[in-house]
């Protein structure tokens, strides 16, 4: 087995394992803060949670195949390294990209769900008088 196919194997492996990780820590933790977007919903809020991660892993999944070629060949171990370490790194710039968009939606249906839940104003129990020039 070559240092290429080697490198490729590496790629694969290290990326699917982070792209599960995130997903699930994504999952979990994101449980709790759609359960308050939903007013306490919860099957929704799992129902909703459940499609985010599908997607999730779809488009990083995706985007890990895509990028699998490195559109070089890879002689020696150092070439090995190096080629990892940018796939990886370019892989670990996507997630962080997809966490923060998550978050960022989220933060807007959570904003949203507030300003539909809030009471209206309380009318006025007196005025103040406003003196002429």
């Amino acid at each position: 087995m070559n240092i290429g196919v080697v490198t490729y194997l590496l790629y694969i492996g290290v990326s699917v394992a982070l792209t599960v990780w995130v997903g699930r820590t994504l999952f979990t933790n994101g449980r709790v803060f759609l359960v308050d977007v939903f007013n306490g919903n919860e099957s929704l809020a799992d129902s909703v949670n459940h499609l985010l991660v599908v997607g999730f892993y779809l488009i990083n999944f995706g985007y890990v195949s895509l990028a699998l070629k490195l559109g070089y060949d890879v002689v020696t171990v150092k070439d090995g390294i190096e080629a990892l370490s940018l796939k990886v790194g370019t892989v670990l710039l996507v997630l962080g990209a997809m966490h923060f968009f998550n978050l960022f939606i989220f933060s807007r249906m959570r904003h949203r769900a507030n300003l539909l839940n809030t009471p209206p104003p309380m009318a006025p129990d007196a005025y103040t008088a406003v003196q002429g020039n």
